[in-house]
């Protein structure tokens, strides 16, 4: 599955004067005024599957209440153009009346709209459900950035089995309407290294709180320091069983989805503070860990960089995932994130300051970068191999 998507976060952020703002990255990045154009680019590039979700805040006006206008429009126009959406239901933020990742009753109200969206759109059977509930989480209720903008392990933990619990309910709320729906869970592959052996508890601790979101929702057990800790802040022994209990009516319908960045490795150090620490493992060695501990099929969700790095960056990723193919794990696609450049990425969002990132595809004039130029070249080379091996011609 060669895949891009429309960058479509839209998280609340707190401005300098104490205000709150939604920042929308497909109205920054002009989606809304181009979805025509930017799905015929799509076309161009000869991608058929696009990481695509209506902005969820916007549709889901009240509970039980809808508002289908755009929806209905853009999707007629994939259907028209043969592009295979993988569905994005929820990306970094909630509608206003939910308030924030602190509202326990959201998870029911979220499955109800995963339920509406799959009636209204019986065809489509990809979906994203959550998307990268672990940097949601750490991002909205640990780091203080967005939407609640609480830093504590206990607003957290609240944010974590919120959003992993509204995931959950939706993948069995579209299974109700679609059985044979396929979810496909994007989510960030982290690592901790330690700066020198004093840490190095803190990065085990660490090295097993990154697999949170997963765990919860593909039912796995967790270490007995991580239970502790989601005892210690919030999550009751019934809430942790839960999970437990739901893995056989969703795991078999998943596909793990593993996006990473540069920035997805971290340096612990001594204070206990991290910061980046650029590539050391990459994408083979990191994802190899998350296929041993949940041995579901696997897809790069989510790539990229900036220029100049950006063609050179896209060749290592695909290499590493030829490599894990190679050795066995099941790879079910490829996606360079986004279509077009994005906006204020660079701040994790956290500032409104209209900065471009070259991250793309496309540049916001939807002119083809460089990386573009080399994805559309890679898709028409490997396409005819990737679909003779799936008949059993193991090329590789």
């Amino acid at each position: 599955m060669f895949s891009t998507g429309i960058e479509n976060s839209y998280p609340m952020i707190k401005l300098e004067d104490g205000t709150r703002k939604r920042i929308d990255e497909m109205e920054k990045c002009g989606h809304y005024k181009r979805w025509k154009e930017d799905f015929a680019l799509v076309n161009e590039m000869g991608i058929e599957f696009l990481r695509y979700g209506a902005p969820y805040y916007r549709v889901h006006v009240a509970p039980g209440k809808y508002d289908w206008s755009f929806s209905d429009d853009v999707f007629a126009e994939m259907e028209r153009l043969k592009i295979t959406p993988i569905v994005d239901l929820c990306h970094f933020g909630v509608p206003d009346w939910v308030g924030d990742f602190q509202n326990t009753d959201w998870p029911r109200y979220f499955a109800e709209y995963a339920s509406a969206f799959a009636e209204r759109y019986p065809h489509l059977q990809f979906y994203t459900p959550v998307n990268e509930i672990f940097i949601a989480a750490m991002f909205s209720g640990q780091y203080g950035w967005w939407n609640e903008c609480q830093s504590s392990d206990r607003a957290f933990v609240t944010a974590l089995k919120n959003l992993s619990k509204a995931n959950v309910l939706a993948m069995q709320a579209i299974m109700r309407v679609k059985p044979d729906a396929q979810f496909i869970q994007s989510e960030s592959s982290e690592y901790f290294h330690a700066e020198n052996p004093n840490v190095r508890p803190l990065c085990e601790f660490l090295n097993q709180k990154r697999f949170l979101s997963l765990d919860l929702t593909y039912g796995h057990s967790v270490d007995v320091s991580v239970y502790k800790y989601l005892m210690a802040n919030g999550m009751s022994d019934d809430e942790y069983t839960w999970f437990g209990k739901q893995q056989l009516k969703v795991k078999s319908n998943c596909i793990m989805g593993n996006d990473y960045y540069i920035t997805n490795e971290h340096l612990v150090h001594s204070d206990g503070s991290t910061s980046p620490s650029g590539e050391i493992f990459g994408y083979y060695v990191i994802t190899h860990q998350y296929f041993r501990r949940y041995k579901i099929p696997v897809m790069h969700t989510e790539t990229n960089i900036t220029e100049p790095f950006s063609v050179h960056w896209l060749k290592k990723q695909w290499a590493n995932l030829c490599r894990l193919k190679m050795d066995g794990v099941p790879i079910t696609g490829f996606t360079w994130y986004s279509l077009t450049d994005q906006v204020d990425w660079d701040s994790a969002l956290r500032n409104d300051a209209g900065n471009v990132n070259s991250l793309g595809l496309y540049d916001l004039d939807r002119k083809i970068r460089p990386v573009g130029i080399e994805y559309k070249n890679l898709i028409k080379q490997w396409k005819d191999v990737i679909e003779k091996e799936s008949y059993g011609v193991h090329l590789f």
